[in-house]
Protein backbone atom coordinates (compact mmCIF):
# COMPACT_ATOMS: atom_id res chain seq x y z
CA UNK A 1 0.00 0.00 0.00
CA UNK A 2 1.44 3.70 -0.87
CA UNK A 3 2.16 5.02 2.51
CA UNK A 4 1.63 8.56 0.58
CA UNK A 5 -1.97 8.07 -0.35
CA UNK A 6 -4.11 8.03 2.12
CA UNK A 7 -6.83 7.69 -0.67
CA UNK A 8 -5.65 3.82 -1.09
CA UNK A 9 -6.45 3.29 2.35
CA UNK A 10 -9.72 4.58 2.23
CA UNK A 11 -10.77 2.43 -1.18
CA UNK A 12 -9.21 -0.39 1.30
CA UNK A 13 -11.69 0.36 3.21
CA UNK A 14 -14.42 0.55 0.76
CA UNK A 15 -13.33 -3.17 -0.56
CA UNK A 16 -13.57 -4.60 2.86
CA UNK A 17 -16.66 -3.48 4.03
CA UNK A 18 -18.15 -4.89 0.45
CA UNK A 19 -16.77 -8.16 1.58
CA UNK A 20 -18.30 -7.99 4.95
CA UNK A 21 -21.81 -7.37 3.43
CA UNK A 22 -20.83 -9.95 0.41
CA UNK A 23 -19.26 -13.11 2.15
CA UNK A 24 -20.10 -12.60 5.72
CA UNK A 25 -23.42 -11.57 5.51
CA UNK A 26 -22.90 -8.85 8.04
CA UNK A 27 -26.24 -6.41 8.75
CA UNK A 28 -26.50 -2.56 8.02
CA UNK A 29 -25.66 -1.53 11.31
CA UNK A 30 -22.65 -3.84 11.81
CA UNK A 31 -20.79 -2.56 8.41
CA UNK A 32 -21.56 1.06 9.44
CA UNK A 33 -19.83 0.04 13.06
CA UNK A 34 -17.01 -1.34 11.48
CA UNK A 35 -16.94 2.04 9.32
CA UNK A 36 -16.94 4.47 12.08
CA UNK A 37 -14.32 2.82 13.36
CA UNK A 38 -11.87 1.84 10.92
CA UNK A 39 -12.29 5.66 10.06
CA UNK A 40 -11.33 6.75 13.19
CA UNK A 41 -8.08 5.08 13.21
CA UNK A 42 -6.94 6.41 9.79
CA UNK A 43 -8.30 9.65 10.71
CA UNK A 44 -5.79 9.32 13.47
CA UNK A 45 -3.17 8.43 11.09
CA UNK A 46 -3.81 11.39 8.56
CA UNK A 47 -3.35 13.91 11.55
CA UNK A 48 -0.51 12.34 13.24
CA UNK A 49 1.27 12.46 9.90
CA UNK A 50 1.89 8.64 10.22
CA UNK A 51 1.95 6.06 7.65
CA UNK A 52 -0.79 4.30 6.51
CA UNK A 53 0.79 1.07 7.04
CA UNK A 54 0.97 1.47 11.00
CA UNK A 55 3.13 -0.04 12.74
CA UNK A 56 1.83 -1.76 16.69
CA UNK A 57 3.15 1.22 18.46
CA UNK A 58 1.13 3.23 16.00
CA UNK A 59 -2.10 1.45 17.25
CA UNK A 60 -1.24 1.72 20.77
CA UNK A 61 -0.50 5.66 20.38
CA UNK A 62 -4.41 5.37 19.12
CA UNK A 63 -5.31 3.57 21.54
CA UNK A 64 -4.14 5.44 24.33
CA UNK A 65 -5.32 8.45 22.18
CA UNK A 66 -9.04 7.04 22.52
CA UNK A 67 -8.31 6.72 26.80
CA UNK A 68 -7.49 10.24 27.04
CA UNK A 69 -10.38 11.20 24.97
CA UNK A 70 -12.85 9.67 27.81
CA UNK A 71 -13.90 6.83 25.43
CA UNK A 72 -15.60 3.76 27.66
CA UNK A 73 -13.19 0.63 27.87
CA UNK A 74 -15.71 -1.19 26.33
CA UNK A 75 -15.77 1.32 23.37
CA UNK A 76 -12.22 1.25 22.93
CA UNK A 77 -12.22 -2.48 23.01
CA UNK A 78 -14.67 -2.99 20.03
CA UNK A 79 -12.71 -0.17 18.01
CA UNK A 80 -9.47 -2.06 18.21
CA UNK A 81 -11.46 -5.20 16.94
CA UNK A 82 -12.72 -3.14 13.93
CA UNK A 83 -9.31 -2.44 13.25
CA UNK A 84 -7.67 -5.44 13.39
CA UNK A 85 -10.09 -7.27 11.61
CA UNK A 86 -9.55 -4.97 8.79
CA UNK A 87 -5.63 -4.93 8.40
CA UNK A 88 -6.59 -9.42 8.75
CA UNK A 89 -7.94 -8.68 5.59
CA UNK A 90 -5.94 -6.54 4.08
CA UNK A 91 -2.93 -8.94 5.06
CA UNK A 92 -5.02 -11.52 3.63
CA UNK A 93 -5.84 -10.01 0.44
CA UNK A 94 -1.81 -9.33 0.34
CA UNK A 95 -2.12 -5.13 0.44
CA UNK A 96 0.25 -5.07 3.83
CA UNK A 97 2.65 -7.49 4.87
CA UNK A 98 1.53 -8.09 8.62
CA UNK A 99 -1.32 -6.51 10.81
CA UNK A 100 0.03 -4.08 13.37
CA UNK A 101 -3.35 -4.16 15.28
CA UNK A 102 -3.12 -8.29 15.90
CA UNK A 103 -0.02 -8.25 18.92
CA UNK A 104 -2.15 -5.12 20.37
CA UNK A 105 -4.67 -5.95 23.43
CA UNK A 106 -6.73 -3.34 25.24
CA UNK A 107 -7.57 -5.02 28.84
CA UNK A 108 -10.91 -4.24 29.34
CA UNK A 109 -13.01 -4.97 32.74
CA UNK A 110 -14.97 -8.00 32.71
CA UNK A 111 -18.85 -6.61 32.52
CA UNK A 112 -21.34 -7.25 35.10
CA UNK A 113 -23.94 -9.72 34.49
CA UNK A 114 -27.45 -8.20 34.15
CA UNK A 115 -29.86 -8.39 36.59
CA UNK A 116 -31.84 -11.40 36.51
CA UNK A 117 -35.50 -12.11 37.68
CA UNK A 118 -36.95 -13.66 40.24
CA UNK A 119 -39.64 -16.67 39.49
CA UNK A 120 -42.19 -14.87 40.93
CA UNK A 121 -40.91 -11.49 39.54
CA UNK A 122 -41.17 -13.61 36.22
CA UNK A 123 -44.59 -14.66 36.72
CA UNK A 124 -45.98 -11.28 37.67
CA UNK A 125 -44.47 -9.46 34.37
CA UNK A 126 -45.85 -12.71 32.05
CA UNK A 127 -49.27 -11.92 33.48
CA UNK A 128 -48.71 -7.85 33.04
CA UNK A 129 -50.54 -7.67 29.76
CA UNK A 130 -53.85 -8.82 30.23
CA UNK A 131 -56.48 -8.21 27.56
CA UNK A 132 -57.62 -9.96 24.64
CA UNK A 133 -57.20 -7.00 21.62
CA UNK A 134 -53.97 -8.02 19.16
CA UNK A 135 -51.78 -5.45 21.08
CA UNK A 136 -52.17 -8.02 24.65
CA UNK A 137 -51.96 -11.09 22.84
CA UNK A 138 -48.67 -10.48 20.64
CA UNK A 139 -46.95 -8.91 23.88
CA UNK A 140 -47.90 -12.30 26.14
CA UNK A 141 -46.86 -14.01 23.10
CA UNK A 142 -43.20 -11.98 22.90
CA UNK A 143 -42.41 -12.61 26.58
CA UNK A 144 -43.29 -15.87 27.12
CA UNK A 145 -41.37 -16.79 23.86
CA UNK A 146 -38.00 -14.68 25.40
CA UNK A 147 -38.34 -16.85 28.48
CA UNK A 148 -38.84 -19.60 27.30
CA UNK A 149 -36.16 -19.72 25.09
CA UNK A 150 -33.90 -17.11 26.09
CA UNK A 151 -33.27 -15.69 22.53
CA UNK A 152 -31.61 -12.56 21.78
CA UNK A 153 -33.99 -9.61 20.57
CA UNK A 154 -32.60 -9.33 16.94
CA UNK A 155 -33.68 -13.24 16.89
CA UNK A 156 -36.89 -12.99 17.42
CA UNK A 157 -37.65 -10.11 15.93
CA UNK A 158 -35.71 -12.04 12.61
CA UNK A 159 -38.09 -14.68 12.81
CA UNK A 160 -40.58 -15.85 9.83
CA UNK A 161 -43.06 -17.73 10.04
CA UNK A 162 -41.40 -20.47 8.44
CA UNK A 163 -38.77 -20.46 11.70
CA UNK A 164 -42.07 -21.47 13.39
CA UNK A 165 -43.02 -25.15 14.72
CA UNK A 166 -46.10 -25.81 17.24
CA UNK A 167 -45.97 -28.99 16.61
CA UNK A 168 -43.04 -30.31 17.97
CA UNK A 169 -42.00 -26.56 19.89
CA UNK A 170 -39.74 -25.40 18.24
CA UNK A 171 -37.92 -22.06 16.52
CA UNK A 172 -35.11 -22.26 14.14
CA UNK A 173 -33.21 -19.03 15.11
CA UNK A 174 -30.92 -17.40 12.73
CA UNK A 175 -28.03 -16.03 15.38
CA UNK A 176 -24.63 -14.26 15.13
CA UNK A 177 -22.45 -14.68 12.25
CA UNK A 178 -25.73 -16.29 10.54
CA UNK A 179 -25.51 -19.17 12.42
CA UNK A 180 -28.71 -21.17 12.74
CA UNK A 181 -29.78 -23.29 15.76
CA UNK A 182 -32.97 -24.55 16.62
CA UNK A 183 -34.63 -23.90 20.43
CA UNK A 184 -37.38 -25.64 21.54
CA UNK A 185 -39.76 -23.92 23.93
CA UNK A 186 -42.89 -25.01 26.36
CA UNK A 187 -46.30 -25.43 26.51
CA UNK A 188 -47.27 -21.84 28.10
CA UNK A 189 -45.30 -20.11 25.24
CA UNK A 190 -47.47 -22.30 22.56
CA UNK A 191 -50.54 -21.53 24.89
CA UNK A 192 -49.45 -18.02 24.21
CA UNK A 193 -48.21 -18.15 19.98
CA UNK A 194 -51.37 -19.91 19.24
CA UNK A 195 -53.55 -17.41 20.69
CA UNK A 196 -51.16 -14.56 18.90
CA UNK A 197 -51.05 -16.27 15.42
CA UNK A 198 -55.29 -16.35 15.46
CA UNK A 199 -55.09 -12.97 16.23
CA UNK A 200 -51.92 -12.14 13.74
CA UNK A 201 -54.17 -13.40 10.94
CA UNK A 202 -57.11 -11.46 11.50
CA UNK A 203 -55.25 -8.37 11.49
CA UNK A 204 -53.29 -9.00 8.58
CA UNK A 205 -56.36 -10.14 6.54
CA UNK A 206 -57.69 -6.46 7.33
CA UNK A 207 -54.51 -4.61 6.66
CA UNK A 208 -54.72 -7.34 3.14
CA UNK A 209 -51.15 -8.32 3.62
CA UNK A 210 -51.83 -11.94 4.58
CA UNK A 211 -48.39 -12.94 2.87
CA UNK A 212 -46.42 -11.24 5.33
CA UNK A 213 -43.64 -13.54 6.44
CA UNK A 214 -42.40 -11.81 9.85
CA UNK A 215 -43.61 -13.95 12.87
CA UNK A 216 -44.35 -10.79 15.06
CA UNK A 217 -46.16 -7.71 13.67
CA UNK A 218 -46.86 -4.30 14.45
CA UNK A 219 -50.58 -2.98 14.58
CA UNK A 220 -50.06 -1.97 10.67
CA UNK A 221 -49.20 -5.81 9.38
CA UNK A 222 -45.15 -5.00 9.34
CA UNK A 223 -42.49 -6.20 10.90
CA UNK A 224 -41.99 -5.64 14.74
CA UNK A 225 -38.80 -4.00 15.49
CA UNK A 226 -36.20 -4.42 18.54
CA UNK A 227 -36.77 -1.21 19.58
CA UNK A 228 -40.50 -1.71 20.08
CA UNK A 229 -40.26 -4.94 21.36
CA UNK A 230 -37.96 -2.77 23.74
CA UNK A 231 -40.56 -0.14 24.91
CA UNK A 232 -42.98 -3.69 25.48
CA UNK A 233 -41.02 -5.29 27.36
CA UNK A 234 -39.91 -2.23 29.78
CA UNK A 235 -43.27 -1.41 30.24
CA UNK A 236 -43.98 -4.97 31.16
CA UNK A 237 -41.70 -4.50 34.10
CA UNK A 238 -43.33 -0.83 35.24
CA UNK A 239 -47.28 -2.54 35.18
CA UNK A 240 -45.99 -5.70 37.13
CA UNK A 241 -44.43 -2.90 40.22
CA UNK A 242 -40.39 -4.62 38.74
CA UNK A 243 -38.54 -1.16 38.64
CA UNK A 244 -35.39 -1.73 37.94
CA UNK A 245 -34.60 -1.54 34.49
CA UNK A 246 -36.16 -4.68 32.27
CA UNK A 247 -34.99 -5.00 28.89
CA UNK A 248 -35.12 -8.57 26.44
CA UNK A 249 -31.93 -9.17 27.62
CA UNK A 250 -32.74 -9.90 30.96
CA UNK A 251 -35.38 -11.84 30.00
CA UNK A 252 -32.08 -13.64 28.26
CA UNK A 253 -30.27 -13.83 31.84
CA UNK A 254 -33.45 -14.95 33.82
CA UNK A 255 -34.01 -18.37 31.06
CA UNK A 256 -30.29 -18.75 31.44
CA UNK A 257 -30.46 -18.72 35.32
CA UNK A 258 -33.81 -20.52 36.11
CA UNK A 259 -32.04 -23.23 33.71
CA UNK A 260 -29.07 -23.79 35.51
CA UNK A 261 -30.77 -23.26 38.99
CA UNK A 262 -33.08 -26.57 38.04
CA UNK A 263 -30.55 -28.66 37.02
CA UNK A 264 -29.57 -27.83 33.49
CA UNK A 265 -25.62 -28.81 32.29
CA UNK A 266 -23.66 -25.78 30.90
CA UNK A 267 -23.55 -27.57 27.73
CA UNK A 268 -27.19 -27.76 26.64
CA UNK A 269 -27.69 -23.99 27.89
CA UNK A 270 -24.88 -22.79 25.80
CA UNK A 271 -26.80 -24.86 22.37
CA UNK A 272 -30.13 -22.77 23.65
CA UNK A 273 -28.45 -19.30 24.06
CA UNK A 274 -26.22 -19.79 20.94
CA UNK A 275 -22.64 -18.95 22.42
CA UNK A 276 -19.93 -19.81 20.12
CA UNK A 277 -17.67 -20.07 23.64
CA UNK A 278 -18.55 -22.52 26.63
CA UNK A 279 -16.48 -19.49 28.60
CA UNK A 280 -19.52 -17.05 27.96
CA UNK A 281 -22.44 -19.22 29.49
CA UNK A 282 -19.59 -20.01 32.39
CA UNK A 283 -20.75 -16.51 33.72
CA UNK A 284 -23.80 -17.75 34.99
CA UNK A 285 -22.14 -20.18 37.26
CA UNK A 286 -21.78 -17.47 39.13
CA UNK A 287 -24.82 -16.43 40.15
CA UNK A 288 -25.55 -20.81 40.80
CA UNK A 289 -22.71 -20.33 43.09
CA UNK A 290 -23.93 -17.34 45.23
CA UNK A 291 -26.75 -19.21 45.34
CA UNK A 292 -25.63 -22.44 46.43
CA UNK A 293 -23.47 -20.23 48.92
CA UNK A 294 -26.82 -18.74 50.60
CA UNK A 295 -27.96 -22.16 51.00
CA UNK A 296 -25.08 -23.64 52.67
CA UNK A 297 -24.43 -20.88 54.64
CA UNK A 298 -28.62 -21.30 56.19
CA UNK A 299 -28.05 -25.21 56.26
CA UNK A 300 -24.38 -26.03 56.95
CA UNK A 301 -23.57 -27.22 60.15
CA UNK A 302 -20.33 -26.04 59.90
CA UNK A 303 -20.78 -23.06 58.22
CA UNK A 304 -20.12 -20.66 61.00
CA UNK A 305 -23.69 -19.46 62.09
CA UNK A 306 -25.10 -20.59 65.55
CA UNK A 307 -27.97 -22.62 64.83
CA UNK A 308 -30.45 -23.78 67.98
CA UNK A 309 -30.36 -27.18 69.47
Amino acid sequence: MNNENPAEINKALSDFLDFLSAERNASSNTIAAYKRDVSSFIQFLEQAGLDMEPAPKDVRRWLASLNRAGLKRSTISRKLSAVRAFFKYLFRTGQVASNPAEPVSFPIRSKPLSKNMTIPQTMDILNASPGSDFTAVRNRAIMELLYSTGIRVGELTGLDMDNLSLSPEMIRVIGKGRKERVVPFGIKAKEAMEEYLAERLVLLKRFKRADQQALFVNKNGGRLSPRSVQRIVSAAGLKAGIFTDITPHVFRHTAATHLLEAGADLRSIQKLLGHASIATTQKYTHLDMARLRRVFQKAHPRAGRRRDD
